[in-house]
């Protein structure tokens, strides 16, 4: 596999957040502080985040899928110590349904979104998301120990879960300290995978689906198993081809913003 890496970090510098321009230039070995910086202006009295953090729903106000994002970036940099941590757990509790969280907030309906970004009836997938990032740090916080066992239930039944549910259940599952349980509930993924071990995802796009590098992008993960060497070669395959002469790539999903299509590419 050959991909351009120096013109992907081109089109990073030409069309990127100032957040996500530092977070490349923290991966390459820089301090992590300008980024920590950066994802502060996302932040909101209440300890959420909003403001766009996650561009497809774009109220100022604090939202889920802000949250989960804010402590992947955290995560990412190597600052879940950080003290935007905690407010950000007792934001989740307090917005917590059933045991999880939301999956959009009411609220977000008077601001651009996505148009699947709507309310859906208790917790969402985020949960595992967001249980499955904060595994690495010992909060001590209450609401995680209960947020764990609200994923634990809905694994009982995986054949109920569809494509970001098993994204996030095995962001989840990868991280979750009991690794026997966990890889566990894993083999019993297998059924919901097609042969080029994807999954597709329903009401998107007619070739939208999350690939085998998507749901699994960690080399040495619990979920690594669920994929063979072949299924993840062709993807690898897949995603060197896709990458176009300006160095970035485009996306299988619904555009739904002109600011989130590429320069020139039809709706």
């Amino acid at each position: 596999m050959t991909i351009d890496v120096a013109a992907a970090e081109r089109f990073v510098h030409a069309n990127a957040r100032l957040l996500d321009r530092h977070r490349l230039a923290a991966l390459r070995g820089r301090s992590a502080d300008p980024v920590l910086t950066a994802l502060r202006a996302y932040r909101n009295p209440d300890g959420g985040f909003g403001h766009a953090l996650e561009p497809d729903v774009r109220t100022p106000d604090s939202e889920t899928t802000c949250a989960l994002h804010a402590l992947e970036v955290l995560a990412e940099v190597g600052a879940l110590g950080d003290d935007m941590v905690a407010p950000t757990v007792d934001w989740l509790a307090a917005n917590d349904v059933d045991g999880g969280v939301p999956f959009v907030l009411p609220g977000a309906a008077a601001y651009p979104h996505g148009p699947w970004m709507v309310p859906t009836p208790g917790g969402s997938h985020l949960t595992f998301g967001v249980v499955g990032v904060l595994a690495a740090v010992d909060l001590g916080h209450p609401w995680i120990a209960r947020a764990t066992e609200w994923c634990w239930d809905k694994l009982e039944r995986p054949d109920e879960l569809n494509a970001y549910w098993v994204k996030y259940a095995l962001v989840f599952l990868d991280a979750v300290a009991d690794a026997a349980r966990a890889t566990a509930v894993i083999d019993r993924f297998r059924p919901l995978l097609d042969e080029h071990g994807s999954v597709p995802v329903p009401g998107g796009t007619a070739d939208e689906r999350l690939t085998a590098l998507t749901l699994s992008p960690h080399p040495g993960s619990r979920s690594r198993a669920l994929f063979t060497d072949y299924q993840l070669e062709v993807d690898l395959d897949r995603l060197e081809r896709g990458q176009h002469e300006d160095g970035g790539w485009t996306f299988d999903w619904l555009g739904w913003s002109p600011g989130n299509r590429r320069s020139g590419e039809e709706s």
